[in-house]
């Protein structure tokens, strides 16, 4: 046994609450010591390399946390083989928490805990172990690596993720419905023992939940928990390690559980009968009074919707329901009258919009109430038998007489008595009056109806015993036609006949209107008065469509003789009394035409000298009128020499081309424009002032520049130009002055006889020939000796 003992590479030595484990270390002897080394010696001899084995090994070594003794934890001891105990070797710790949480005597080998430990915090520390020779420095056994654990003791209580939870669950659910999980966590050594071993437990909630002890799920306890009898619930759960026995560390938490409400209480009334009174003047749409069915739940389980589901009164009276409050609402849906009816009953029914079909076999989720309606007198205004009344009348009716009657009467049981009148506003005329006992409407003036067809009056009626209470109604008057006027002529026609007419020719058409209105339309007959029944001049012709046609009954009519003609004309009607009247148509005897134009109807033309009528004698005065001032005006221009207009006429606004292409008459032609004159440099012109516009003292005269310079009119058209561009007086519009001149360059000379006259001798014209087709009529007028004789 000692042998074997002084072989160990390490022995280990721990003292605190219970024995620490070694794993069990490997053994060397001296024996093997001693020939390694005598192999080294060897190989060094021999000049080879060995391995050198370490003399000890390091176990794992274990501390229990939280140590509170009065001395420091021994954690245990290191030594090596080569220890002699004559204190030449010394022990050195190095890695986690060497030098401040572990402490080794470095003669001896022991390592002591200076410091409290927390597994929680670090439950592993790696160290290094070196053992060195004092004197030469130098390490007796290569560097070890050990590692110390810390052992865990329970010393921290289960902590819940949540310090409270909040949860909610459908009211009426059965038991065993899970509600929520809860969670509670051990910072102990789940490895190690049951200090983590976390067990669940319901302190508070009892009998409503229960939780299940491993999971922390809580589950409902009770059947049919009601959210209307209790709807919050507050439960304390606790988590216990050590696996729930005694001496172990436990933590809470707080879970509200809130029941959720479903549909399951119908609507109820808290009464059976409903007492509501309306009077009976109230308009449709007034609301009478409220009711409302109680329902327990919330939200959309508690919406209501009300209907009137029957009684005497379902036409009269309507409900709707106000989705705020959840109330129904009684209206008037007809116009009520106390003296028809003064009770009404109704039976309203209270439904649940939103039925949960879990609940149906509760019962029907719905509830009738009785309601009833009494209908309140007042005292209503006189009421007329007809909306409105429409009276006809004939406009000969005489004053005084009854037209017709309206009728009102009080509406109230105690049945007042009625005064009528016309309101004045809608008769200022007063044509009409009303007897104030009975309503008879009577005329007080004539009616005409070719004034006034319609009247349009207003009749009221008030309660003698309250003149406050009143009513109006319209009263419509047509008044009749009597056939009471005559009819005449439609318009005032001017007739003549042609002295030239035949026997027989129209020569007018007449028509006929009359004022008044039969219902069966105008029907009129034309004729001659008696006196001229046979006319010898004309005769008239009823075309039986309300005209007639003018003949003539003779050839010739003569103005000389008799330049017009009268002639009466009775126009009758076919309604009754028959009218009539007598219109003249006055007929001119005038000249025509053999087309039967008119001319002339005037008789005066006859005494003028043959053939010239006064329209003819005007028209020579005024011909004579125009020559002589266009004469002084001829003469009055020509002294001041003006210009003349580029435009001759005012309202002529289009361009215009001014162009000058007359060839001259030949060498006869000794009045054609001479040409040579614009190469005398003689020639002077004035400015002349414009025709069409008046002159104005702004625009100067102005001289036209001497042409002594000018030697081609090539020049004399570029400073008339030049002098048109710059004249004040010139037209507003464009206008365009053309000069035909060829120029002096012409390979063809000029052809013109214009120059002939300036030119002596006789020309010779023969080169024409040998110019080709185009100017063989030239040639043959000029090209001969005998031309100029021909």
């Amino acid at each position: 046994m000692m042998r074997t003992y002084s072989f160990l590479t390490v022995l280990l030595w721990s003292s605190m609450f219970h024995a620490i484990h070694m794993m069990p270390s490997h053994k060397r002897t001296n024996r093997h010591l001693r020939s390694e080394r005598i192999t080294a010696l060897s190989d060094n001899e021999g000049k080879t390399l060995h391995r050198i084995k370490r003399g000890w090994m390091w176990n794992q070594f274990f501390l229990l946390e939280e140590y509170t003794g009065p001395d420091t934890q021994y954690v245990g001891k290191l030594h090596t083989d080569q220890d002699k105990g004559d204190g030449n070797l010394k022990y050195i710790l190095t890695g986690d928490g060497a030098g401040s949480l572990f402490i080794i005597d470095e003669n001896t080998g022991d390592i002591h805990a200076a410091k409290k430990l927390d597994r929680e915090e670090k439950s592993l520390y790696v160290l290094r172990a070196k053992a060195i020779d004092r004197k030469t420095g130098r390490q007796v056994e290569p560097e070890s690596e050990f590692i110390i654990k810390i052992h865990d003791i329970n010393d921290n209580e289960p902590k819940f993720t949540k310090d409270m939870y909040t949860a909610s669950i459908p009211e009426m659910s059965g038991v065993g419905t899970p509600v929520i999980q809860v969670t509670a966590t051990d910072a102990d050594d789940a490895n190690y023992g049951n200090s983590a071993k976390v067990v669940y437990s319901i302190l508070q909630g009892q009998p409503y939940f229960s939780v299940d002890p491993e999971t922390g799920i809580i589950k409902t306890a009770l059947p049919d928990m009601s959210r209307e009898n209790r709807e919050q619930y507050q439960v304390v759960i606790q988590a216990k390690d050590m696996g729930g026995q005694m001496g172990g560390l436990s933590g809470t938490t707080t879970v509200n559980i809130t029941l959720t409400d479903v549909n399951d209480n119908p609507p109820r009334f808290p009464q059976s009968t409903y007492q509501f009174s309306s009077p009976e003047s109230a308009p449709p749409g007034t609301p009478l009074g409220r009711i409302k069915a109680n329902d327990p739940d919330v939200g959309e389980n508690a919406e209501i919707e009300y209907s009137i589901s029957s009684g005497d009164g379902s036409d009269m009276f309507d409900i709707v329901t106000d989705k705020d409050t959840q109330e129904g609402i009684i209206t008037v849906k007809e116009h009520l009258d106390f003296e028809n009816k003064m009770l009404y009953t109704l039976r309203v029914e209270a439904t649940n919009t939103h039925p949960d079909p879990r609940f149906l076999q509760l019962g029907p989720f719905k509830d009738m109430a009785l309601v009833k309606i009494s209908v309140e007198d007042i005292d209503e205004p006189p009421v007329f038998s007809r909306p409105w009344y429409l009276i006809d009348v004939d406009e000969d009716a005489k004053e005084g007489s009854i037209i017709g009657q309206v009728v009102a009467q009080d509406p109230d049981i105690t049945k007042n008595a009625i005064k009528y009148s016309v309101d004045r506003h809608t008769d200022l005329d007063r044509i009409f009056n009303i007897y104030s006992g009975n309503g008879s409407l009577f005329i007080s003036k004539p009616l005409d109806r070719e004034e006034t067809p319609w009247h349009n009056i207003t009749v009221i009626a008030t309660e003698i015993n309250n003149p406050k209470q009143s009513s109006q109604i319209p009263v419509f008057i047509r008044i009749l036609d009597i056939n009471d006027h005559a009819p005449e002529f439609d318009k005032y026609y001017e007739t003549f006949v042609c002295e030239n007419a035949k026997a027989g020719q129209l020569i007018q058409t007449v028509s006929a209107v009359d004022k008044d209105d039969p219902p069966r339309g105008h029907k009129f007959f034309f004729e001659l008065v008696p006196e001229f029944a046979v006319h010898p001049n004309f005769s008239i012709v009823d075309n039986k469509d309300n005209t007639a046609g003018i003949m003539t009954r003779r050839n010739g009519y003569s103005r000389s003789k008799m330049s017009t003609y009268l002639l009466p004309i009775m126009i009758f009607d076919n309604d009754y009394p028959i009218q009539s009247s007598t219109g003249t148509l006055t007929i001119r005897v005038c000249a025509c035409d053999s087309r039967g134009n008119m001319q002339s109807c005037s008789a005066e033309a006859l005494l003028l000298p043959a053939g010239l009528s006064t329209g003819a004698l005007v028209a020579i005065l005024l011909c004579i009128i125009i020559l002589l001032v266009l004469v002084v005006l001829f003469t009055a221009l020509k002294r001041q020499r003006k210009k003349e207009p580029l435009i001759i006429s005012k309202d002529d606004v289009r361009d215009n081309i001014v162009t000058y292409n007359d060839e001259g008459g030949g060498e006869e032609d000794t009045q054609a424009f001479d040409i040579g004159t614009l190469r005398n440099p003689e020639a002077r012109e004035e400015s002349k002032m414009r025709r069409d516009v008046i002159p104005e003292t702004i625009f100067q005269i102005r001289r036209t520049a001497p042409l002594w310079e000018n030697i081609d009119v090539q020049d004399f058209i570029h400073r008339r130009l030049k002098e048109n561009d710059l004249d004040p007086a010139a037209p507003p519009y464009d206008s365009l002055a053309t000069y035909a001149y060829e120029g002096n360059d012409s390979i063809a000379n000029s052809l013109s006889s214009l120059e002939s006259l300036t030119t002596e001798g006789n020309q010779d014209y023969d080169y024409l020939s040998d110019w080709g087709p185009r100017f063989k009529k030239l040639a043959d007028m000029y090209g001969g000796e005998d031309s100029d004789r021909d």
